[in-house]
């Protein structure tokens, strides 16, 4: 099976490793892709990781050859939907760890703990009762609520975690505001990469595992899509759905470049 795109954005957990295990099909797809020359941009809901660890853990654990040019972030795409939105309205206040305040303060935006302009929510594993109290309070106060994305758990050995979007529904609810969201399944990540790689939406195919994030991006944000079930979302669960990927493959060794 095959069409042909200049670009792929592509997903990581589940698609191009399990945690820890590697995914052999998912090294052999990124090397026929960069053979012919194509665009690899991994499009991830993470916030909490630098592109640089990204990359590291992809060249040393997984064998694939990329740098942090290769990957984007919810972080980044915050930083960069924010960096086009906000004019002079440059204080924060961050619930994240270091890949979320790396991104904005890249961006050219300072941490203000008492009058924000933008209140940004991501995962922070760090969490306690009163930085999220303070970012309802903020909100409540004025600032403007933003949500780097909507995952409510978090894969790890240890079993499913919370992830940035239960904190986002604690913090939504409390406040009674709903936040701009810029992760998958939402069309700003989509919008921000396709701005990055300098590419059209009808030349670039999305691809992952999950269809409630990473396929419904793609069809949110009017592109292509193709899901591998490798890992969460299965065949007779995506049966159901109404709209249907562009593209299935029960491994990535099953798609020609």
């Amino acid at each position: 099976m095959s069409q042909h795109y200049q670009g792929y954005f592509i997903d990581l957990d589940g698609t191009i490793y399990r945690g820890k295990e590697k995914i052999p099909a998912a090294a052999r797809f990124i090397k026929r892709l960069q053979d012919a020359g194509d665009t690899v941009l991994f499009v991830t809901n993470n916030s909490t990781r630098e592109p640089e660890f990204v990359a590291d853990n992809l060249r040393n654990n997984h064998d694939i050859n990329v740098t942090a040019d290769n990957v984007y972030t919810s972080a980044l795409a915050t930083a960069d939907y924010l960096d086009n939105i906000a004019g002079d309205r440059r204080k924060i206040y961050v619930v994240g760890e270091s890949g979320l305040r790396k991104a904005l303060a890249s961006r050219g935006f300072v941490i203000d703990e008492d009058h924000p302009d933008y209140v940004v929510v991501g995962l922070d594993s760090q969490i306690t009762y009163e930085i999220l109290a303070k970012a309802v309070l903020l909100i409540r106060a004025g600032a403007t609520f933003v949500g780097t994305n909507s995952d409510s758990n978090l894969p790890n050995e240890r079993g499913m975690l919370p992830g940035a979007g239960s904190f986002i529904k604690l913090v939504e609810y409390a406040t009674q505001t709903k936040p701009i969201m810029i992760g998958k399944p939402e069309t700003i990540i989509m919008e921000m990469a396709l701005k990055k790689v300098g590419m059209q939406k009808e030349d670039v195919v999305m691809v992952g595992d999950n269809y409630n994030t990473d396929i419904k991006a793609a069809i949110n944000t009017g592109m292509d899509s193709l899901l591998v079930y490798t890992g969460l979302s299965t065949p007779e669960q995506v049966a159901k759905e109404k709209i249907q990927p562009t593209h299935t493959v029960r491994t990535l060794d099953d798609w020609d470049v």
